[in-house]
């Protein structure tokens, strides 16, 4: 039974994806609780289906069969726009590859989905500047995604997924497209958001190091997520 501790909780999840013969089965009664302040990973061969999860968990994708609730609040059911209301205010995307706006300097960037959440402007200005700073990235802010090094770019995707004060950050590969070093420093900063601020993080990875990183360990076989 899911608790008030449980900031995320999935039943029963299966997807399934029509194929010109047969459906094809992904996902087949995935259950997963992560409570307030944990951190978890996700490992798994590509093509798995973890990237199908973290898209369902974090309300990007509907399942076939199944629900999932973020802080009590069941996911399926509301409607697409009240849907993307709840994915801008309640949790924080970071992906493989930073999504960044290439026409926006860094401090803009972080500041869209504090605006799309009817932010005033000042306000926005204000909390992105104090993310910035606290990814070590202030003296960036005015600069353009392709002006920024890879590492620097994902810093950035990881201040705006904490525009709105989530208590969840999902990030599916999130250092996968840097270097060794630099994206060990982008795990050293989650693991500090976690320790610092109890965000909890659930994170998709091949990186060895990143899993060992977190609280808790999953991975998928099977259609189905066996913690290990």
């Amino acid at each position: 039974m899911m608790t008030d501790s449980y900031i995320l909780s999935a039943k029963g999840i299966h997807r399934e994806f029509q194929t010109s013969t047969e459906p094809l089965s992904v996902l087949k009664g995935v259950d997963l609780e992560l409570k307030a302040g944990e951190t978890a990973a996700i490992t798994g061969a590509s093509g798995i289906g973890k990237s199908t999860l973290l898209h369902i968990l974090g309300g990007l994708d509907k399942p076939t069969k199944g629900n999932v609730f973020i802080n009590n609040e069941a996911l399926v059911g509301k409607s697409e726009k009240d849907l993307a209301q709840f994915r801008n205010e309640k949790v924080g995307f970071v992906f493989q590859f930073h999504y960044l706006l290439e026409d926006f300097s860094a401090l803009e960037n972080v500041m869209i989905p504090m605006m799309v959440a009817g932010q005033n402007k000042r306000d926005s200005v204000s909390n992105a500047e104090h993310l910035l700073e606290l990814v070590g990235l202030i003296d960036r802010k005015d600069h353009r995604p392709a002006e920024l090094s890879g590492g620097e770019q994902q810093r950035i995707a990881v201040a705006r997924a904490l525009a709105n004060s989530p208590e969840l950050v999902i990030a599916d590969e999130p250092s996968g497209n840097l270097d060794r070093a630099t994206g060990q420093k982008l795990h050293e900063l989650m693991m500090a958001l976690n320790e610092e601020k109890k965000i909890s993080f659930l994170i998709a990875t091949h990186n060895q190091e990143l899993s060992a990183s977190c609280k808790r360990h999953f991975k998928i076989v099977d259609g189905v997520l066996q913690e290990c």
